[in-house]
């Protein structure tokens, strides 16, 4: 008997986002969430189209010929770590979650992180 059930080994099937994936799921959304470029997590509701068309002006605003992937699978949003949508994900990496940003906090995000 253990306590706190410290001695238990975690099952292959138990997953980030507390579903039942497969290994081969979880390995998936895992390589997609590598991908470079810009992308809008959420599951299509209003706020998420808001961050969505922000996004838009401010790469076109910069002059940045980047395409946007909108993510509405919350199995893949769930594999960035997001538990609060809409979030930005800039080259891989969560910038933001759980807002709707404005065209210049996204144009001041996107400089921060494309200069690095």
């Amino acid at each position: 008997m253990s306590l706190f059930g410290l001695g238990k080994k975690k099952s292959e099937k138990e997953c980030c986002c507390g579903a039942d994936c497969t290994p081969e799921e979880m390995k998936r959304a895992e390589m997609e969430k590598d991908g470079q470029g810009v992308k809008i997590l959420g599951g299509g509701c209003d706020k998420c189209n808001q961050l969505e068309s922000a996004t838009i002006q401010a790469l076109s605003e910069l002059g940045m010929d980047t395409a946007i992937d909108h993510v509405r699978d919350f199995e893949k949003i769930a594999a960035y770590g997001v538990m609060t949508t809409p979030a930005l994900v800039v080259d891989g990496k969560v910038v933001s979650y759980g807002k709707v940003l404005k065209k210049d906090e996204v144009i001041d995000i996107l400089k921060k992180e494309r200069q690095k």
